[in-house]
């Protein structure tokens, strides 16, 4: 399949109107023009943590969220996008619960990592473990199998409790593989169109290594699912928090990558009134990406745009962003630290709050988000105009809840009735139906305090302008009669 160059949504199946069925009805009567790009539900599955993403199984959706009928529904109208988390599985899926009963024997227990698989005696090395870049501190957990009251030392990635909720999957076992094959088959007979690979940069562990992106290892399995997506007629979208160097690796092998450094890049254009850094990515960065502002977790900083950023500069940055009600989430390791200590992996916040709830700044980042070469995802909150939810936060004890509020249908409504979500819709509009978007796109030269794009094809030309001392934003195109015309977003 082709994906839309058109603007995507991202909700979690419950946060527009609590279900899927609520969330088709809510698309239909007041989206029905805006996503036509697709819909990416963030994970519908049985999930014993992490909001979704620690699955007990693919093959069934939530009953509290519906059911795949739900699914199939959306995606007779809309690409759905959904996860796999090729990384990890939940500790309270079928296969791992045999497992903790059985042990060696469960007809399961290829599908984990257990340490003899890393480390030969099964023994963990300090040393080994200093170089990874971790996520928690240590990689793995200890169970205690019920049959034999043997203990068993299994990779975990992922998780914030000890022992983990997210149990990390043996990518080398043909049992897995045949695992995600059953899990893409099913995603093809519902209706799914593109499959984002959540945590992929994870998958392959290798002593001496960062367990990270391990080349070329790693190309070796993304090959494999690429071949299995393709048989299916479905698109794959890697989700890699890394180095930039190695998002552009993955476009070069034909990958659609995630634009993590946008949202960083127009954070700090509008707070510090000056685009230079923003164009001068714009000229370099390949096309093919999709891009975003906001979603469930936060504005990537490290290891995203390492090498990119000035750690002072971006200390100076993230404080701003902390005055404006947002919290952080810091990098564990100290060696993927910066070498002044700087340690911040993401930034957490509604994108209209830390933009100070200011209207105009908030469109003009969608607006440079819209003209950026890509498919222009929309986070539902962002959508909406929400702002940080910190009773949330505060109820939870979870960082990220400032940016996943669940909005009812009254809320909604009151939503819509705001001018900011009504000029972005009609932003979305022209993004959605603009012919120029699918030809040429150029920087064009301006001063440091303005940003000037530009997309031509054909006859059709479509120019942005935003001015940064103002914030006011203007696109002149030329429209299908060979007319000028200026629009004020």
């Amino acid at each position: 399949m082709a994906i839309h160059n058109q603007v995507q949504l991202i909700t979690y199946p419950d946060s527009l109107g609590g279900s899927l069925q609520t969330l088709n009805r809510v698309l239909d009567e007041y989206f029905c023009d805006i996503f036509k790009g697709g819909i990416h539900i963030l994970p519908p599955f049985p999930s014993s943590g992490d909001r979704g993403f620690a699955p007990l199984t693919y093959f069934e959706i939530e009953p509290a969220f519906g059911s795949w009928e739900d699914i199939r529904a959306i995606g007779e109208k809309h690409d759905v996008l959904l996860d796999v988390m090729v990384n990890h599985i939940s500790r309270q899926s079928a296969y791992f619960q045999d497992f903790l009963r059985q042990g060696r024997v469960s007809p399961y227990a290829d599908l984990f990592l257990t340490l003899d698989k890393i480390w030969a005696d099964g023994q963990p090395v300090q040393a080994d473990i200093d170089k990874m870049f971790l996520r928690r501190p240590l990689p793995y957990s200890t169970f205690t199998i019920e049959e034999t009251g043997e203990e068993e030392k299994v990779w975990t990635t992922f998780g914030k409790t000890d022992p983990s909720e997210q149990i990390d999957l043996d990518i080398h076992s043909d049992k897995v593989k045949r695992l995600l094959t059953d899990i893409f088959e099913n995603f093809r007979n519902n209706n799914v169109k593109i499959v984002r690979l959540d945590a992929v940069g994870y998958i392959i562990k290798k002593l001496g290594t960062s367990c990270f992106f391990v080349e070329p290892e790693i190309y070796g399995f993304l090959d494999w699912i690429k071949e299995l997506a393709d048989s299916l007629d479905i698109e794959l979208l890697p989700e890699v928090h890394s180095h930039y160097s190695i998002q552009y690796k993955l476009a070069e092998h034909g990958f659609w990558i995630y634009d993590f450094i946008l949202p960083y890049r127009i954070l700090d254009t509008l707070v510090n009134k000056n685009a230079e850094a923003l164009k001068e990515y714009l000229t370099k960065r390949p096309a093919k990406q999709f891009t975003m502002l906001d979603c469930h977790d936060g504005i990537p900083v490290k290891p995203d745009l390492d090498g990119l950023i000035d750690t002072k500069e971006a200390r100076k940055l993230v404080d701003t962003c902390l005055e404006r009600g947002s919290n952080l989430s810091l990098i564990v390791s100290d060696e993927h630290k910066a070498e002044d200590g700087f340690d911040v992996h993401q930034i957490r916040c509604s994108y209209y709050s830390v933009l100070n709830s200011d209207d105009d700044a908030y469109l003009a980042a969608r607006a440079i988000q819209f003209f950026a070469p890509g498919i222009p995802q929309v986070y539902y909150v962002g959508l909406l105009a929400g702002e940080n939810d910190e009773e949330e936060v505060r109820r939870t004890g979870e960082g990220r809840e400032i940016n996943r509020h669940n909005f009812s249908i009254d809320e909604i409504e009151q939503a819509l009735g705001k001018s900011v979500v009504r000029r972005l819709l009609a932003l979305i509009r022209f993004r959605n139906e603009y012919g120029a978007f699918n030809g040429d796109f150029r920087v064009l030269e301006s001063a440091s305090n303005e940003v000037r794009l530009e997309w031509t094809k054909g006859d059709l030309r479509c120019t942005l302008h935003i001015d940064l001392s103002t914030n006011r934003t203007v696109i002149d195109y030329v429209d299908a009669e060979g007319t000028s015309v200026r629009f004020e977003v």
